[in-house]
């Protein structure tokens, strides 16, 4: 999710579900350690629970930035050993590591010695032709040992070559029976699936066999699909927000207090186009935001006018 699960992404998640974990964008360790760490680990309190993804290979470099999460307030410190892009392998990280897992389990051990956070490892089923469910169990064995209690397993193969980031998202088939099979041969660890998971009622046919379900991109595109989940996933009779203008009136001060500070319009609003997605009216709500949010000096205004063109739209 690189440059889509930002905290401006992520506060106006958390407005519709209180209780899912939420995750960082990935960042690189290189990133943390050689920049201005303030700029990718601020996040505002009610973002919680929030683990913050890492990507790298140099378990010096990884056990420094789980410090720095540690220290910036996260829940979770999750490594990245999932993503097949052709830059994270120039970087010798993401998917490639699945090929070491020793490595993986030094880094992972560096990571677990250097804070006091649960770290998790988010991978895939396999890589190119080193994909037989032994070769899986063995780098989930050898990991587990080096102290990781939670995998996050994408349900699907990586190619590292003649496949992009969306057709590796796509192109290899889902195995949600090699993930099922996993949490059966290792009962005592943390087993969370993801992969082609659309529904909350799908969700709650995986939570059968696995402990958790990891949603990406449906949920970026259609945020609603979280509105139920404390109920129906976390138990919680609560309701978070009631219904999406709901959740517009509470976005609104978060949107003045960033404005004030110069945050453009447009960085909030892109992550709210997918708000009304399959309601009437919500190709209204997304012109009207697209074509006025990159106005220099555009205000929160716009949202509450978009909403209110939605509203006739769907009239």
């Amino acid at each position: 999710m690189l440059g889509w699960t930002d905290r401006y992404c992520r506060y106006f998640l958390r407005l519709i579900s209180h209780h899912t974990l939420l995750y960082t964008e990935m960042v690189t360790t290189g990133a943390l350690l050689h920049r201005e760490p303030a700029r990718f680990l601020d996040f505002d309190p009610a973002e919680h629970p929030l683990a913050l993804q890492l990507g790298g290979s140099d378990p010096g470099e990884l056990a420094r930035c789980s410090r720095l999460g540690e220290q910036w307030g996260y829940d979770e410190i999750d490594l990245n050993v999932g993503c097949p892009s052709d830059r994270v392998q120039s970087g010798r990280f993401g998917a490639c590591l699945m090929a070491e897992p020793k490595l993986v389990a030094e880094c992972v051990r560096a990571m677990t010695d250097a804070t006091r956070l649960p770290v998790s490892v988010k991978h895939r089923t396999g890589i190119d032709h080193m994909d037989s469910y032994q070769a899986l169990r063995d780098f989930v064995g050898t990991v587990s040992e080096a102290g990781c209690r939670t995998f996050i397993v994408h349900a699907r193969k990586a190619w590292l070559r003649g496949l992009s980031p969306q057709e590796n998202r796509e192109v290899p088939p889902l195995q949600y029976a090699r993930v099922h099979r996993l949490k059966r041969d290792f009962p005592g660890l943390e087993i969370v699936i993801n992969g082609g998971i659309t529904t909350l009622e799908a969700c709650r046919e995986q939570l059968q066999r696995v402990d958790g379900v990891m949603i990406g991109r449906e949920v970026y595109h259609n945020p609603w699909l979280l509105a139920d989940a404390d109920r129906l996933l976390f138990h919680d009779p609560a309701p978070t927000a009631f219904d999406r203008h709901q959740v517009i009136e509470r976005l609104i001060p978060f949107v003045e207090w960033e404005l004030a500070q110069g945050t453009p319009l447009n960085r909030i609003t892109r992550h709210i186009l997918g708000l009304f997605h399959g309601q009437p009216g919500a190709r209204a709500w997304r012109r009207h935001l697209s074509e006025h949010s990159c106005i220099k000096g555009a205000g929160s205004r716009v949202i509450l006018d978009a909403a209110a063109a939605m509203v006739r739209s769907a009239n």
